[in-house]
């Protein structure tokens, strides 16, 4: 314990020398040109030197790095508009135009080498048939994050999409990728312009990874409301995320060609997002509520469950029903992992959503439990306590802290409790109580029995409105 806190003051201290000036002059002193690189010897290396399957899997991965570039380049636009400091908004820019050169590297790469479309909307078009189903859902979710950037610029608000661009998409998914292709051109001699540009892509994102780092612990000094969007967001996309680097068929001959393995590179992944974290002030295991990640395990054993759970049918696309293997089930259903990553934990799923409430109105999943919010009264951070998922041997699960308020914002703290497993149905009861200056006030209990769900329905009157909740 004592090293862990050691080890993170000193990265918090690295990270506090660092000036938003210095990133700067970096950029400048880094520049380089993606026009410019040769790709004769790629050209042959590519038709020449690499098997059938050699080509099919660097082109898969490629293809990814390819789309991701074009993605975040489309996307940093609201990040400049939302950054609170000018200096952040002149580095943003210049990440900006680093994301395009990586895009302009890439295409060239698919049209010079690959043979894949004469202009870069064409690579993209020829190329889209190799995205995996976590990658278009988690781009599609960057899309969704920068477009509620534009609508909504608060810190945390940025904060949550800093965290999603730098240290999810860049950190956890980009950085491990590129050393993975980094290691296997390098040790074999091939690809020489390709690793050029590759080498310059790593040192770019080394750069924007640090400059994320930094605002994001910025953000999270200057208001403690930004790490419960942080963990809110990243229990959302890292369901997702998990299905990004799932080759086609499951097809691992796609990695280990290269020399490594798929949890090789989770791994780094895993590795690379806690670093990140605690350099910014938001220890993995100390984010608010469920964690997005089972805790207490290394990253290694973060990266086999998590891959168990897509290989069972339990995460990732669904292309049929759930593995029923009694040994996967034990491990994917009834360990830790499954608060938070079973999609069919109806209670969690229910509080992941609780926090849309404040816009319109609210609606969770499978009819668990409804939320409907009248006459404006906005819920802005529902989990200012930690919230605990559980699931034991029984398959108890229990929903705790479930909402939090400040003036104008709800006070709810329940109890969900359901036997989710074990063919008992749900029975459920929801408490619900609390209240402060213009925040609604509520005393509920709805009751359900085995093998039905328990409906109730609590009003809760106050200054500004009424909060409708139900069961059912």
């Amino acid at each position: 314990m004592a090293q862990t806190a050691t080890a993170q003051s000193s990265e918090r201290t690295a990270i506090d020398r660092i000036t938003y000036q210095d990133l700067y002059a970096r950029w400048e002193k880094g520049n380089w040109r993606a026009t410019e690189l040769d790709f004769t010897q790629d050209r042959v290396d590519w038709h020449e030197t690499f098997s059938d399957l050699e080509r099919r899997a660097a082109l898969w991965n490629y293809s990814m790095f390819f789309h991701g570039e074009d993605s975040v380049t489309d996307n940093l636009s609201p990040y400049i508009d939302a950054a609170p400091k000018e200096e952040q908004k002149y580095f943003l820019a210049t990440q900006q135009v680093d994301e395009a050169r990586h895009a302009v590297f890439f295409g060239r790469f698919m049209r010079e080498v690959v043979e894949r479309g004469d202009d870069i909307g064409g690579s993209l078009a020829a190329t889209a048939p190799e995205l995996t189903w976590g990658f278009r859902k988690t781009f599609a979710y960057l899309d969704k994050v920068a477009d509620g950037l534009r609508k909504d610029r608060s810190l945390p608000n940025f904060a949550a999409a800093i965290t999603m661009y730098h240290l999810l998409v860049e950190a956890t998914l980009a950085q491990p990728g590129q050393h993975f292709i980094e290691s296997y051109v390098t040790e074999r001699g091939i690809l020489p312009g390709f690793r050029q540009g590759m080498e310059n892509v790593s040192r770019d994102e080394q750069r924007h990874i640090g400059f994320g780092v930094k605002c994001l612990s910025d953000c999270v000094k200057q208001d403690p409301d930004c790490k419960y969007a942080v963990a809110d967001l990243m229990r959302e996309v890292m369901p997702m995320m998990i299905g990004v680097f799932v080759p086609p068929g499951w097809d691992e001959r796609y990695v280990t060609i290269f020399g490594s393995t798929i949890e090789d590179v989770y791994e780094h992944g895993m590795v690379s997002l806690e670093q990140k974290l605690r350099s910014a002030g938001l220890p993995l295991d100390e984010l608010p509520g469920p964690p997005p990640v089972p805790r207490g395990l290394s990253p290694r054993e973060r990266a086999e469950r998590g891959l168990a759970m897509v290989r069972a049918g339990y995460l990732g696309e669904k292309t049929g029903p759930p593995d029923r293997d009694p040994e996967r089930l034990r491990v994917g259903l009834l360990h830790d992992v499954a608060r938070v990553e079973v999609g069919t934990l109806r209670g969690e799923r229910a509080r992941q959503r609780l926090h849309r409430v404040g816009h319109d109105r609210g609606r969770a999943r499978d009819g668990l439990v409804r939320v409907v919010h009248e006459r404006g009264v906005h819920l802005h951070h529902p989990y200012p306590e930690p919230l605990r998922v559980g699931v034991g041997p029984h398959g108890d699960a229990f929903l705790d802290h479930v909402a939090g308020a400040q003036r104008h914002h709800f006070l709810v703290r329940g109890y969900l409790f359901g036997r989710l497993f074990g063919g008992s149905g749900l029975g459920g009861q929801f408490l619900g109580k609390g209240g402060r200056r213009h925040c609604f006030g509520l005393v509920g209990l709805a009751l359900g029995p085995v093998g039905q769900f328990g409906r109730g329905l609590v009003d809760g009157f106050a200054a500004r409105g009424r909060l409708l909740c139900g069961l059912g």
